[in-house]
């Protein structure tokens, strides 16, 4: 009587623990289908919550912050880039996802220097995990989110260095034209800028759109997006 009941007993602890993850899968429930408004163009901004968990679904876009500078002439693949999440993370309903101070770890892939006709260098990199204030850490998987998932410099700064070139080699002519103009005949400085400042800045915008574009660099603080390319998920407490 005794081995039939022993046997029973390991019996039912072995069913038991084979139908525990059974029972867990269908004990997860909805409770709530919440929104992110991080960007506006997010393919999705749809976060599910259970009752165990909660998962931010792939197309949803986050904001993350460079914790330190970042110079794309100093890296290289495999290198990795630390950032942090600038402000606590809230669903458009309330509910917290990532506290502030949360950081963030990503990896670089592939720098592209910068090219001939002013194309400037490019930088793909992929975040690969999220690490909470008390250290715990989950994975993620997330692309700059840019028309071609890279990271670099802006219309501006390109602007910025055609205008320098133009006026730098502007001046450069205006000085050549006075010189010029000056040796015979000091009345016609007037007509050298006239000629020289022209031909100086029409060099300068030229030699601007021929040589290479610029690096990329992001100071500590500047901000980026990131698409998620999968889901995770948060465990609740």
């Amino acid at each position: 009587m005794l081995k039939k009941l022993l046997s029973l007993f390991f019996a039912l602890s072995i069913l038991s623990l084979n139908a525990a993850p059974v029972l867990a899968a269908v004990c997860e429930k909805t409770t709530a289908v919440e929104h992110l408004d991080v960007h506006k163009k997010a393919p999705c901004n749809v976060v599910t919550i259970t009752n165990l968990r909660k998962t931010v679904e792939k197309g949803n876009v986050l904001q993350f912050a460079f914790d330190e500078k970042y110079f794309s002439k100093c890296s290289k693949a495999g290198d990795i880039v630390h950032f942090v999440v600038p402000q606590a993370l809230y669903t458009c309903e309330g509910t917290l996802l990532l506290p502030c101070g949360t950081k963030i770890t990503a990896e670089v892939i592939n720098v592209e220097k910068p090219k001939w006709f002013n194309k400037n260098a490019r930088v793909s990199l992929i975040f690969r995990k999220i690490i909470f204030p008390d250290n715990t850490c989950i994975d993620i998987k997330a692309r700059p989110f840019t028309k071609d998932c890279k990271l670099k410099e802006g219309p501006w700064t390109t602007a910025g260095k055609l205008t320098l070139s133009t006026l730098t080699l502007g001046i450069v002519g205006a000085g050549a034209g006075v010189g010029f103009a000056f040796i015979p005949n000091p009345a016609e400085i007037g007509t050298g800028l006239a000629i020289g400042i022209p031909i100086g800045c029409g060099v300068g915008f030229v030699v601007g759109l021929i040589t290479p574009g610029c690096h990329y660099k992001a100071k500590k603080g500047e901000t980026v997006y990131a698409l998620l390319i999968d889901e995770f998920s948060i465990c609740n407490k």
